[in-house]
């Protein structure tokens, strides 16, 4: 009989999980699988105990916010040969779950999470060896929308957010750094940086669909610069919609990378997945192309 390792967080999505919790074992059951239930006792519980039981199972399933998720693939990127991974989100933004097209719903999630369909080999990243499953970001945040007009945070959401916000707060102090990237390199005051793989940051859309793929080693690149006004703000967010190259003279600078290396004055506070990733005068950010498997409704290089 197959042997699925289930991790679930009982306080993820105001204890949802825990709720549902009979009725996707039971689900698992249907399909052939004999599961060991394990509900994480706290941070990094879940990166533990997939490094240190993920190699006896077939399979690995972790239900609860993109943080569970993210903690869940750490443990498993430490084994030689990681076992299949499924996701049942379970959080409050869910971020990862719409960018994989998981089903909305338990049983049909836990469907999918126990199914046979061809799995997506997903690209994963480091920040100076820390995994990450979909954003390594730095500098000024806001959800404050100000003055950005409706238009703006209707198909840019999270970026306008955040533009709108360095543009409205003189006390914002950018970083000074240098970014070199697959041999090019750039040198200037940052307020936002955001290395990503994901269709989805804060519940809002991130980037156009065709500028995101999920298993071609490549992250997407946003560094914004201080915008002066709304409608610098409207320009550096266009250039979203023209792939490839930086352009200079925008506020927002776009681009591709498969490894990055940001070089500071100071030490700079990221988060990754959400969380606190410590502060560093030098940040290697690395791309592991097809680093893990894992069940999703979106076909591989789709």
């Amino acid at each position: 009989m197959k042997r699925m390792l289930f991790l679930y967080n009982p306080t993820a999505g105001k204890g949802a999980a825990a709720a549902h919790l009979s009725g996707v074992v039971d689900q698992f059951t249907k399909d052939g699988w004999l599961t060991t239930v394990y509900p994480t006792q706290g941070k990094k519980d879940a990166t533990r105990v997939a490094r240190e039981l993920g190699s006896y199972y077939d399979r690995v399933v972790c239900c609860g916010g993109d943080g569970t998720l993210s903690e869940t693939a750490a443990g498993l990127l430490e084994l030689s040969r990681p076992p299949l991974l499924g996701y049942i989100p379970s959080g409050s933004t869910n971020d990862c779950g719409a960018t994989l097209r998981i089903p909305r719903g338990y049983k049909k999630a836990a469907e999918l999470a126990a199914g046979d369909s061809e799995p997506l080999r997903w690209d994963m990243g480091t920040l100076n060896q820390q995994p990450f499953v979909y954003v390594a970001a730095f500098g000024a945040f806001t959800e404050v929308s100000y003055d950005t007009p409706q238009d703006l945070k209707n198909t840019f959401g999270h970026l306008a957010y955040i533009m709108a916000g360095i543009a409205s707060i003189p006390s914002i102090t950018p970083y000074h750094m240098k970014v070199e990237y697959d041999g090019q390199v750039l040198e200037d005051d940052f307020f936002y940086g955001m290395v990503c793989n994901t269709y989805s940051v804060a519940g809002m859309r991130n980037l156009p669909t065709d500028r995101v793929e999920l298993d071609d080693g490549l992250f997407e690149v946003i560094l914004v610069r201080k915008p002066m006004s709304i409608g610098e703000i409207g320009a550096g967010l266009q250039t979203l919609l023209r792939p490839g190259a930086v352009e200079e003279g925008s506020a927002l600078l776009s681009f591709h990378a498969s490894q990055l290396k940001f070089t500071s004055e100071k030490p700079i506070p990221w988060t990754i997945d959400g969380e606190y990733g410590g502060s560093h005068e030098v940040s290697r950010v690395q791309n592991h192309r097809q680093a893990l498997a894992i069940l999703s409704g979106r076909k591989q290089g789709a």
